[in-house]
């Protein structure tokens, strides 16, 4: 017995020194608190569209779009970085870009400033997420007017530009929601990742009155300028961008109703989107648009029954109209994989024969 302690105090007497050693040399690395607050998203949306265009049928499977997103938080400040990847950035010009990348002070919900590239402050439906809008595509009057594929020519951004926002929320009732809501940029007025090309600011804002829980009603307004454009006497010069919008939602328990109309000042391009800078003066320098769609649950949180009536007028003239009847179904596999299904008529008076019909099937998923 004696014998088996002796060396069991041996032994404890060289593992001690070794552990005490290894206790010293383990290093401690402090991860800074802005880095535990980083953190990686992203979807993807997968297309099969295809139309009976007269003289022009077509159907294809498309890659619409993927997108990496960092999102962080720094003190009072939060960040993002996004870069997307798509099959277009007007029709058939693959590209990767840079989309957001902006920081934004908010620590007070009445005062927040934002800087950076980030989505304009015009619409409802711009800022909102390309997948949970719900749709084949935004509506025809937001992609045109709303610096998408805009108007002017800009290359697609998304609704995007580079400049300093300030928001803010008011009036909190007494459960502690607040009734209205406004927002004021100053943009380049030259879409994503392009500096100013006429040294002349757009000017956007928008205010809404929240009267009841899911309901906002609201109007935006837009004035600047697209410069470096091709005119008529052959020289450079800019275009005006003079806009407004009227909107309306309902958006609670799955439920979602929304309609805005959309109203345009200034020449537009030869062809939208695409980086174009010639003007089209044959489009006459007003346009406007309009859609109204609902989105209701059939099975809660499993599948969603939606239809959408949408118009845009590339001159405001019936002429020029173009008009959707959409009906179709989104259904959820989990909270992150949803397919789309929708069925659209449309009628363009551009177009020799004005009616054809469209199929648009959307696998998306979220990570």
């Amino acid at each position: 017995m004696k014998i088996i302690m002796i060396l069991a105090l041996f032994v404890t007497g060289f593992a001690l020194p070794s552990n005490a050693q290894e206790k010293k040399e383990k290093a401690t690395i402090e991860v800074p608190q802005w880095v535990k607050n980083v953190k990686f998203s992203g979807y993807g949306m997968l297309q099969y569209q295809g139309q009976d265009t007269e003289g022009n049928h077509s159907n294809s499977f498309k890659l619409r779009l993927a997108r990496f997103i960092l999102d962080g938080k720094i003190g009072d400040f939060d960040w993002r970085a996004q870069i997307q990847g798509t099959n277009a950035t007007g029709p058939g010009q693959p590209t990767v870009q840079l989309v957001d990348l902006y920081a934004e002070w908010r620590k007070y919900p009445e005062f927040k400033v934002r800087a950076g590239q980030f989505k304009r402050a015009f619409t409802y439906e711009n800022p909102t997420h390309p997948v949970t809008q719900g749709w084949r595509a935004y509506a025809d009057v937001i992609n045109n007017l709303s610096g998408f594929g805009d108007r002017t020519g800009e290359r697609s951004s998304g609704g995007r530009d580079i400049g300093v926002q300030i928001a803010g929320d008011l009036f909190p009732n007494a459960n502690g929601r607040r009734l209205f809501h406004y927002q004021v940029g100053v943009y380049n007025g030259e879409g994503v990742n392009e500096t100013d090309k006429d040294n002349r600011k757009d000017i956007i804002g928008g205010v809404w009155v929240m009267p009841i829980k899911g309901l906002r009603i609201g109007a935006f307004g837009w004035t600047g300028s697209r410069g470096d454009m091709l005119l008529a006497n052959g020289e450079k010069g800019s275009v005006a961008k003079n806009r407004y919008a009227l909107s309306a939602e309902y958006d609670l328990d799955q439920y979602t109703f929304r309609a805005e109309y959309l109203h345009s000042q200034g020449w537009g391009a030869a062809k939208a989107a695409n980086n174009v800078r010639e003007v089209d003066y044959t489009k006459g320098d007003k346009a406007d648009g309009w859609y109204v769609f609902g989105i209701v649950p059939v099975i809660k949180s499993k599948l969603h029954a939606k239809a959408r009536y949408q118009c845009y007028r590339s001159t405001k003239e019936w002429s020029s109209a173009k008009t959707s009847y959409e009906v179709g179904l989104n259904y959820f596999f989990t909270k992150n994989l949803e397919m789309h299904l929708e069925y659209a008529r449309i009628n363009d008076r551009s177009l020799a024969k004005h009616n054809y019909n469209m199929v648009d099937v959307e696998m998306d998923f979220k990570f």
